[in-house]
């Protein structure tokens, strides 16, 4: 008798648990959104504005407010917000204060090209279109290329990983046979920099070379600087 009334109390218990965890349950899926709270983890100026995020969010309905948590696919409003071109990731959660919020990482930059129509190339080597709300400081690229200039993606990312360079390249010229070379602000003369391998060694040969001379008073008096020759540089005087 004694271990049927300990049987009976622990059902009581079970049912009562999982009542308050449905009661609880539903009055959370009915809770009201109350705001969107939107931040953006990467440190690039917005490409893409807060209001456009939140239309993508919230879709049909004019405001958050109002809009009940049962009705929200989170889901479907993170593949809405990743089919837009200006973003490369997004994660979409509701907090049980009823805070609807998203965390965006925008789609870096790292060059833009000259074509018919002008698009960037990011930092995975992918197209991507140009931005109506920001337009990036990247170097211009020209030139010639059979793969979209995925080649030149590990240099990009060098010149804007090195402080010198990303102040200083301001274009990158691809030929026909995959030779590179930058083109500088504020000097005239051209870098050769040949096929994007051994970056670092040719970055350091170049920025010694730039101070030397630069210090010589006799920077602006070259034509040509070429990097391809191991470790030396060797430099085309103007004429």
């Amino acid at each position: 008798m004694k271990r049927m009334v300990t049987v009976i109390k622990f059902l009581l218990l079970t049912a009562l648990v999982v009542f308050l965890f449905s009661f609880t349950h539903q009055r959370n899926n009915n809770r009201k959104l109350s705001k969107v709270a939107i931040e953006f983890l990467d440190e690039n100026d917005p490409f893409i504005t807060m209001h456009t995020v939140n239309k993508l969010l919230i879709q049909n309905h004019d405001s958050v407010t109002g809009v009940g948590k049962e009705t929200l696919v989170l889901k479907e409003m993170e593949s809405r917000l990743l089919a837009n071109a200006m973003i490369r990731d997004a994660q979409v959660y509701v907090t049980v204060d009823g805070v609807l919020g998203a965390k965006i990482e925008q789609r870096n930059p790292i060059g833009r090209v000259a074509a018919e129509t002008h698009y960037y190339l990011d930092e995975d080597g992918k197209k991507m279109p140009l931005s109506t709300v920001y337009a990036a400081r990247v170097p211009l690229i020209t030139g010639h290329s059979n793969t979209n200039f995925t080649e030149i993606t590990p240099l990009l990312l060098k010149i804007q990983a090195d402080e010198f360079m990303k102040n200083s390249v301001i274009g990158v010229h691809v030929s026909k046979k995959g030779s590179t070379t930058l083109k500088l602000r504020k000097h005239h003369f051209e870098v050769v920099f040949g096929t994007p391998k051994e970056i670092d060694r040719k970055f350091q040969n170049f920025k010694a070379f730039y101070q030397k001379t630069k210090k010589d008073n006799t920077l602006n008096s070259y034509q040509t600087i070429d990097l391809q020759f191991g470790n030396q540089v060797v430099a085309t005087k103007l004429e």
